[in-house]
């Protein structure tokens, strides 16, 4: 997908299951979604999704997911979790999807939903299920369009035996806060997090009895909860508050004088210290983790001890000077300010996205070809080579192309078993695509592209666009066409646009994937070279049918409705010369001879194995029209929303079809008319430039359309 000018991205933010996206209970990672959201300029289409039983969310957007294996032990509420996810997502086409501290669940998601992904670590991701081993790191690094960390510290933890030099697709964001102004101070020490050890309560509690002892006009509060207490802190001047809300919390920061944060563990980066620091207080943090990376302005504890701890608290009491000095430094010279990283949140989302592509912006592209260019047939499909026609028509386009053809390089490259081998091609393919660097892929008529190949093609450029087009029936009722709706399927999920010559209502049971367009059969001026309605043909009606273009030869015991109704046809007007080929032991012309055949008939008729199908087209109207032969039609294939009856024949049935060959032989002038006119209207309608173009807008997204 291209990403239009101005056009807005539709984002899905995935919280982990656990995370409450609530007023009253928000944590961390929902805290840094909903300030960044709220900043967005892609705010309108940033859909948020989470679990929770509160209906307290913090912003509108939020999307809340029920879940029943909660408190299952056999069934895996991850896997319940990413199934609705799943669901959801399949009909809301969201361009990038943001996943938040869940590896396992970035996994899942990859395997079903085709999309841009952005992955954030919150935490250590060597304590996280999904990135503990070497391998599942490098599998995420390899699948995401960035990888955004809360601190070095946890950037450099990802990358423990990894090779630093794979950090370019990364990127460290930082929780955030907005700029506050000052208010009057109260003489509060105040520690806020989790009331145990880890987080250094014990120290805090060792610490804070003898402070207040010694200082009797101060106070401290404790915000924060624990599940399992074991500490408890006794003083009249010391109040626990409990879990409060955030905004709550940020209110008495922003009166207190001085905040602690002495933890034990290594902090992933340490919000607590960050907003304690920004709001004014004097904070003391220790030297775990990330927490020197949350502020410039704060004291590092170089000994984690309560000794230590309450040596600095002393001395910011005892020196009031140094306490509003350091308060004034941490409010004024915020390291971390919402407003600048959500710029480059945005600007990281925009960058998933081709956007500024020099090659997009001046329409000048370079295009990988894949299709079978006919060598080792000698070439006998020149002039019925789509691939040669769209390659024709980028060029005109001002587009560059590198012509690949598959089957050709399997015939010359065989292993000593003198069986083509298919993985040579997939190196001699990736290793292309490495020189030329591509800016689309474009195929037609394969199966010698592995979808693994197609996976590895994208990872070495996210901005790839792949494209297949196919030009055979994929109407029902025929062999032929479950077989080549069979093809299409194979790719049709691996690919951004599949380009097909039925017209799109008629395959809308056979494929779940909806890019589905649909293509009119190109002429081009330097293949279609012909004016028969200028020249004397011998012959009144040209047709010839296909089989056996493997082998150029007749197939025996091909059954096809067609060779019936021509069989009636000519017993209806055996006098007319009739130049038939493929069938009744008249055996198939390809190349010249086809041409040679074709420009020494006045008529053809364009009859398409299987049902007439509304569109439906193959290389054989563009044959004949754009030689200018006189082209009849059935009804049904509504070639009349593009044509009218001044330049193109329609018949209902055979008897109508032969009387109006009848008529047609015998009014040579009102034949060539018509002729000169179904050609002059293909050629203006669906030429390779138009056709190669429309391909082209289609994949960057550009509105285009052939009708």
């Amino acid at each position: 997908m291209i990403l239009k000018k101005n056009q807005k991205l539709k984002i899905a933010t995935i919280l982990p299951y656990k995370e409450n996206y609530t007023v009253d209970r928000a944590s961390a990672a929902s805290l840094w979604v909903s300030e960044y959201y709220a900043k967005s300029k892609f705010k309108k289409y940033n859909f948020i999704y989470g679990h929770t039983k509160s209906k307290n969310y913090l912003t509108k957007n939020y999307i809340n997911i029920n879940l029943k294996n909660l408190q299952s032990k056999i069934k895996s509420t991850t896997n319940e979790y990413a199934d609705k996810l799943i669901k959801d997502f399949s009909n809301k086409n969201f361009n990038i999807i943001e996943i938040h501290n869940r590896p396992q669940l970035l996994d899942k998601l990859l395997n079903h939903v085709k999309t841009r992904f952005i992955f954030y670590f919150h935490n250590d991701p060597l304590s996280m299920k999904g990135s503990r081993k070497i391998s599942e790191r490098l599998k995420i690094l390899n699948s995401v369009d960035k990888l955004i960390f809360v601190s070095e510290w946890v950037r450099d933890r990802f990358f423990l035996d990894i090779d630093k030099k794979l950090q370019t697709k990364t990127e460290v964001i930082y929780p955030s806060v907005h700029r506050q102004r000052p208010i009057k101070k109260k003489k509060n020490i105040i520690f806020v997090g989790r009331l145990n050890h880890s987080k250094g309560y014990d120290l805090f509690k060792e610490t804070i009895i003898k402070i207040l002892d010694e200082f009797p006009q101060w106070s401290a509060y404790s915000l924060g909860d624990e599940d399992r207490r074991s500490i408890y802190i006794s003083h009249p001047r010391h109040r626990e508050l409990g879990f409060i809300t955030h905004k709550k919390a940020l209110e008495i920061l922003n009166r207190s004088e001085i905040a602690v944060v002495p933890s034990k563990w290594d902090e992933p980066f340490g919000r607590t210290a960050l907003e304690a620091s920004s709001r004014g207080c004097a904070t003391i943090i220790s030297n775990k983790g990330g927490l020197k990376e949350t502020t410039n302005n704060a004291i590092v504890l170089k000994k984690l001890d309560s000794i230590n701890l309450r040596t600095e608290i002393r001395k910011l009491i005892n020196y009031p000077r140094k306490r509003k000095k350091i308060q004034l430094l941490g409010r004024k010279n915020i390291k971390h300010l919402i407003k600048d990283n959500t710029k480059l949140i945005d600007q990281i989302r925009e960058n998933c996205f081709p956007l500024l592509n020099v090659n997009y912006i001046k329409n000048k592209l370079k295009i990988i070809n894949l299709y079978n260019q006919g060598q080792k047939l000698n070439h006998r499909l020149f002039n019925i080579s789509l691939g040669k026609k769209f390659t024709n028509g980028f060029v005109r386009n001002g587009h560059d192309v590198l012509e690949v053809s598959d089957r050709d390089y399997m015939k010359n490259n065989k292993s000593f078993s003198l069986i083509p081998n298919k993985d040579n091609f997939q190196n001699f393919l990736i290793e292309s695509f490495k020189n030329y660097n591509p800016d689309i892929l474009f195929f037609g008529h394969t199966k010698n592209l592995n979808l693994e190949t197609i996976d590895k093609l994208r990872s070495i450029n996210k901005n790839l666009i792949i494209s297949q087009w196919n030009e055979d029936p994929v109407m029902s009722g025929l062999d032929y066409s479950k077989k080549n709706v069979s093809n299409i399927n194979y790719y049709a999920d691996y690919v951004d646009h599949n380009f097909i010559t039925t017209h799109p209502s008629v395959i809308k049971n056979k494929f779940n994937n909806k890019n589905f367009y649909f293509f009119f059969v190109p002429v081009d001026k330097n293949i279609e070279r012909y004016d028969v309605y200028n020249l004397r043909p011998k012959n009144d009606l040209f047709y010839a049918m296909s089989h056996g273009v493997n082998r150029a030869t007749l197939k025996q015991g091909i059954e096809d409705n067609r060779i019936n109704f021509l069989d009636k046809l000519v017993k209806k007007i055996p006098n007319i010369k009739y130049d038939f080929y493929g069938f009744s032991n008249k055996q198939p012309i390809w190349g010249n001879d086809f041409n040679n055949a074709l420009i020494n008939s006045k008529m053809a008729l364009n009859l398409s194995r299987g049902q007439p199908t509304k569109y439906y087209s193959s290389n054989r109207i563009a044959s004949i029209m754009g030689n200018g032969l006189l082209t009849f039609v059935d009804k049904k294939v509504q070639m009349s929303d593009f044509f009218n009856k001044d330049e193109m024949i329609f018949y209902s049935g055979i008897h109508d079809l032969a009387d109006k060959i009848n008529f047609y032989s015998r009014n040579e002038k009102i034949r060539k008319k018509i002729s000169k006119n179904g050609k002059s209207k293909y050629f203006k309608l669906f030429n390779e430039s138009k056709i190669s173009k429309y391909f082209v807008d289609i994949s960057l997204g550009n509105n285009s359309s052939l009708f």
